[in-house]
């Protein structure tokens, strides 16, 4: 498990010093690409009965939450592959044999169920458009999330070749995920290469295949705002060393508003942190005993999530805000940081709205 962070620890400089050509190309550039590849942590959550790495949760969140702090962007694109991947535990065991035995294999796609599954002959043919594709464009199999004829939520399995990718990740932050809509024309899906979401049971005898796989989602997801948020630390840390404000003889960080806000920063990044993996550690522990996840449990984890992800903001607003005029300018990551990290408050899975399933 030390492996993955170290490799999440070892590629974050490449990954920090592509953020720009991502951001600017709206998808990670092709060496980023083949290092997190190579490093299998576009498949953290793969089992081990399929080769994959079978990560602890708690040790795939850190390894996003450190990508994450060199590039939003990457550290997203790192989460949505992974859990994706949990796909694996409910997958046919051809078909993940297939898939995720292959370490150059990456998935993603969306679970929303815009597409429509007509049944035909051993199978499926499937039609639909879907939105927020993250990192799809170096996907090998893209998941569609699709209704069948008969009524029933499938997500289905569909080669990169028979994707069409839709020019429409225009957006305020987190360019670099090419999160992209994609669509979908009379694609054949075979029984077998789709999964029934809250239906289909694990076919893998592991302990992180009993993991609320939405709960390691969500989770996933503020790890990369808790990374965006660490980063913007860092650099009001740095900068205000340096820095003088215009009309000043005195750095920032002489300044007991800057010093005050960072601390404030600080600590609500450090706290939120710290309930989001001690929620997940709760619950990777119950899973060891062999309970059955409560739901009061789940929505504990989900509002760990978002609080993470709030605090996060909160923390890059402090930062963005004390480092004055110098931080609007395109040459500093803090503006990065802050439309990064206000694009993922925007995800269903960490938006206000689960405070009412709270």
């Amino acid at each position: 498990m030390d492996d993955l962070l170290a490799s999440a620890r070892e590629v974050a400089p490449l990954v920090r010093g592509a953020a720009s050509d991502a951001e600017q190309q709206r998808h990670l550039t092709a060496e980023v690409v083949a290092a997190l590849t190579s490093r299998s942590l576009f498949r953290m959550f793969v089992p081990a009965a399929y080769d994959g790495p079978e990560a602890v949760p708690m040790v795939g969140m850190e390894a996003i939450e450190i990508v994450a702090a060199a590039d939003g962007a990457a550290g997203w694109c790192v989460n949505i592959a992974s859990t994706t991947a949990t796909m694996s535990w409910y997958l046919a065991p051809e078909w993940s044999q297939l898939i995720y035995g292959d370490p150059t294999v990456v998935t993603g796609g969306s679970f929303a169920p815009n597409g429509i599954a007509t049944v035909q002959d051993g199978g499926w043919s499937l039609d639909g458009s879907w939105a927020w594709g993250s990192g799809t464009d170096h996907c090998q199999w893209i998941n569609c999330g699709a209704r069948t004829s008969n009524g029933e939520f499938h997500l289905m399995y569909v080669p990169q070749a028979e994707v069409e990718f839709l020019d429409t990740w225009h957006s305020a932050g987190l360019k670099g995920t090419a999160s992209t809509d994609y669509a979908v024309h009379g694609a054949v899906v075979p029984h077998g290469r789709s999964v029934q979401p809250g239906v289909s049971r694990a076919l893998v005898d592991a302990q992180l295949c009993h993991f609320p796989n939405f709960g390691l989602l969500a989770a996933g997801l503020a790890c990369v705002a808790l990374g965006i948020g660490r980063r913007a630390v860092e650099e009001l840390s740095e900068m205000a060393v340096l820095r003088k404000p215009a009309m000043s003889s005195k750095p920032l960080a002489e300044s007991a508003f800057v010093q005050l806000e960072l601390a404030r920063a600080e600590a609500g990044l450090s706290s939120a942190r710290a309930f989001l993996f001690e929620e997940t550690a709760n619950l990777w522990d119950a899973v060891g005993r062999g309970d059955r996840i409560s739901l009061p449990q789940r929505a504990r984890l989900r509002l760990a999530a978002h609080h993470a992800a709030a605090a996060a903001a909160e923390a890059v607003d402090r930062c963005y805000t004390s480092a004055g005029g110098a931080a609007v300018y395109l040459t500093s990551p803090l503006q990065r940081c802050l439309r990064d990290v206000h694009v993922a408050t925007q995800h269903a899975m960490l938006s206000p709205r689960n405070l009412e399933t709270y």
